[in-house]
C-alpha cells in the first residue's frame, strides 16, 4: 500500500480495512457521522480485459464512489479515483476500459466485496428482516428486499463428480405441490433442488452426471424410472427406511384386522349385588313414574354386554380416585364424550338398557350426592340421608341407599386392571426388538400371542424381515420372503410382498448394501426447519439458493 497525506490516519485504516491494500490512499477525512476516504488506483498501466494487451495511452479517469465495512461504529465511504486506458489492438472490440479493481469491488457496485459478503452472511444466517435489523447495529443501512435481492443473485456452488447419489421429495406445499432434493452422499450435502417430483425432470438431471455410480432412493415409482432411464449404468438401492415403514403401515392394518383379539380376557369382578336400576349421577328432570324393566336383557350376555359393564366399572374407580375425564381418556384411550356418558350412568345396564328415571323431587339432589361422593369421600348411606333431610329432602331412606349402593361397591371392592390394548401398542410390540419391551409389555405380548390365531404368524414374519434389516441378509434370505408371506393369509403383509417383488432388485441392494438414508432424510428435516424459521412459504429460487448457499456451508 502507497501512503500519502495524512500518515497517522491511513496507517491506522490500513490495519482496520487492509483489502484497500490495492488503493493509492490520498486523504482520510473525519467527517462526523461517517469517515471519507479519497483515493485512487496505481499507476501502473493494466492489461485489457479483452486481449490481454498492455496499453501505453492514457484516455482519462473517472470517480467512484463505494460504501465500504464501517470502523467504529461509523459508515466508511469512499471516493475513488479510476484511471480509463485505450487498447491500441486494431483487431480488439474494445477501445477504452477502465482500470480493475481486483477483489475491492465488481463492476457497477455501489459497495466494496467485503460490504456486500457481510449482508449475505447475516440473511443466509437469520432471514431477511433479522439480517436487517443487525445489519444496522452493525453500521450497515440495508433493507430485507436488498438483502433477498442478493441472495437471489448468488452463484449455485460446483456440484463437482458425483458418486454415490441421494434422492428424496419434500414438500413445496404439504399436500398441493413438491419438489426433488438431490445429495452428495460422500459429502453429506445438497447438491441441486428441482421443481418437481417427476420421472422426467429427474431423467434429465440424471443424463448429465454419468459418472454416478449408486443411486440411493424412496420407493416411488417416478425415481426408479427416472434411475433406470437417466442412469442405467448405476446400481439402484432401495430406502432401508421406507422399507421398514411401509412395513410398519401393513403390520398396523393386520393388526387392526383381529382387532377382537386385544380384548384382554381376564375381566373385571363386578359386585354380584348390583342393580340394574340405579340413578344417573347427574341432575335429570323426569317424569314421577318410573320403568325398571330391562327390555334388553338378552344383550347382557353378550361380549358388547361384558366389556360395557367392564368398562363401566374402571371409570367409576377411577372418577371415585379423583381423575377428570380428560385424564381418564387418555388413559383408557376414549373420547371424552365417551367418558362422560359412562361417568353419568349410575350402572352399566343403563348404558345397556337405559337409564332410569327418578322422580323430580329426588333428581334436585343428586348433585349435592355426586359432590359428597366423588369429591369428598362419603358413601354412608345413614350419613348422607340425614344430610339431605337438613337440605329438605322428604323421599326414603330406601332411595338414598339404592342409589348409593353401586359407587360404594365399586369403590370398596375394584381394583382396574392396566388400560385395554390399542392397535398402535399392539404394533409398537410386533415392530420393536424384543430388549426393549418391559417386562410387562412383554408378559402383555406373550399373553396376546398365545390367545391371538393371526398374530403369531405376523409377528414371525416381521421378525425374520427386520433380521434381514440388521445382519445386511437379504441378497441370499429376501427372495424366499414374499413366496412365504403369499402362503399366509395376511392381505396387508402381502400386498407389501407385491411391491418388494416389483422392486426385488434394488430392495436386495437395500438390505445388502451398506448405504444409508441418514444423511437425506436429515438434509430434508433441515431445510423443512429452514423453510418454517426464515422464509415460510418463498418461492423456489430464493430457497434453492438459501438451501445450496446455507446447508453447503455448514
Amino acid at each position: 500500500m502507497q501512503l500519502t497525506g495524512q500518515p497517522a490516519g491511513v496507517a491506522c485504516l490500513k490495519l482496520l480495512l487492509p483489502h484497500l491494500s490495492c488503493l493509492v490512499i490520498d486523504h482520510v477525512t473525519d467527517r462526523g457521522g461517517h469517515v471519507l476516504v479519497e483515493a485512487r488506483t496505481s499507476d501502473g498501466p493494466a492489461g485489457c480485459p479483452n486481449c490481454g494487451m498492455l496499453p501505453s495511452r492514457r484516455h482519462g479517469f473517472y470517480r467512484r464512489r463505494l460504501q465500504d465495512l464501517p470502523a467504529g461504529g461509523r459508515t466508511v465511504l469512499i471516493t475513488l479515483t479510476v484511471r480509463r486506458w485505450k487498447c491500441e489492438n486494431t483487431m480488439c472490440a474494445t477501445r477504452t476500459f477502465g482500470q480493475a479493481v481486483n477483489g475491492l469491488a465488481v463492476r457497477y457496485a455501489r459497495s466494496t466485496s467485503p460490504l456486500r459478503h457481510m449482508p449475505e452472511s447475516l440473511a443466509i444466517a437469520v432471514a431477511a428482516r433479522a439480517a436487517s435489523h443487525l445489519a444496522g447495529l452493525l453500521g450497515i443501512a440495508v433493507s430485507r428486499d436488498t438483502l433477498i435481492r442478493l441472495i437471489r443473485a448468488l452463484p449455485d456452488p460446483a456440484i463437482g463428480p458425483v458418486t454415490v447419489l441421494g434422492i428424496d421429495d419434500r414438500a413445496k406445499r404439504r399436500g398441493h405441490s413438491y419438489a426433488t432434493i438431490l445429495i452428495n452422499m460422500a459429502t453429506s450435502r445438497p447438491i441441486d433442488i428441482l421443481d418437481d417430483r417427476t420421472a422426467d425432470a429427474v431423467t434429465t438431471w440424471l443424463s448429465g452426471h454419468p459418472e454416478i455410480q449408486v443411486i440411493r432412493r424412496d420407493r416411488a415409482g417416478a425415481y426408479a424410472e427416472a434411475a433406470t432411464t437417466g442412469a442405467p449404468q448405476a446400481t439402484q438401492v432401495a430406502d432401508r427406511w421406507h422399507l421398514w415403514s411401509n412395513l410398519c403401515h401393513a403390520t398396523e392394518k393386520a393388526v387392526r384386522a383381529h382387532r377382537a383379539d386385544l380384548l384382554e380376557p381376564e375381566g373385571v369382578d363386578m359386585p354380584v349385588d348390583m342393580p340394574v336400576d340405579v340413578a344417573p349421577p347427574v341432575a335429570v328432570t323426569a317424569p314421577a313414574t318410573q320403568t325398571a324393566s330391562t327390555p334388553h336383557q338378552a344383550d347382557c350376555d353378550s361380549v358388547t354386554a361384558t366389556r360395557t359393564r367392564q368398562r363401566h366399572a374402571i371409570i367409576h374407580d377411577l372418577v371415585s380416585k379423583g381423575l377428570t375425564i380428560t385424564a381418564i381418556s387418555r388413559h383408557l384411550s376414549l373420547d371424552r364424550k365417551t367418558v362422560r356418558k359412562y361417568r353419568d350412568a349410575g350402572s352399566a345396564e343403563e348404558v345397556i338398557n337405559g337409564p332410569r328415571r327418578y322422580s323430580r323431587a329426588f333428581a334436585a339432589f343428586i348433585p349435592y350426592l355426586q359432590q359428597r361422593v366423588h369429591h369428598d369421600g362419603v358413601t354412608n348411606a345413614a350419613q348422607l340421608f340425614s344430610e339431605l333431610r337438613e337440605h329438605g329432602h322428604r323421599g326414603s331412606r330406601r332411595t338414598v341407599r339404592r342409589y348409593l349402593k353401586p359407587l360404594r361397591s365399586a369403590v370398596a371392592g375394584f381394583q382396574p386392571p392396566p388400560a385395554p390394548l390399542t392397535v398402535g401398542q399392539v404394533t409398537r410390540w410386533i415392530t420393536s426388538h424384543p430388549d426393549d419391551l418391559s417386562g410387562d409389555d412383554k408378559v402383555r405380548f406373550k399373553a396376546l400371542l398365545e390367545r391371538s390365531p393371526g398374530l403369531p404368524g405376523l409377528a414371525q414374519h416381521v421378525t425374520t424381515f427386520a433380521e434381514m434389516m440388521i445382519k445386511r441378509t437379504g441378497a441370499s434370505a429376501l427372495k424366499t420372503w414374499p413366496a412365504t408371506v403369499h402362503a399366509a393369509d395376511i392381505p396387508p403383509l402381502r400386498s407389501f410382498a407385491r411391491g418388494i417383488e416389483r422392486d426385488l432388485d434394488a430392495v436386495i441392494n437395500g438390505l445388502t448394501l451398506p448405504y444409508s438414508s441418514g444423511a437425506v432424510e436429515g438434509n430434508v428435516t433441515r431445510v423443512k426447519a429452514l423453510k418454517r424459521s426464515r422464509y415460510g412459504r418463498a418461492n423456489l429460487d430464493l430457497l434453492r439458493k438459501l438451501i445450496l448457499c446455507d446447508l453447503r456451508r455448514r
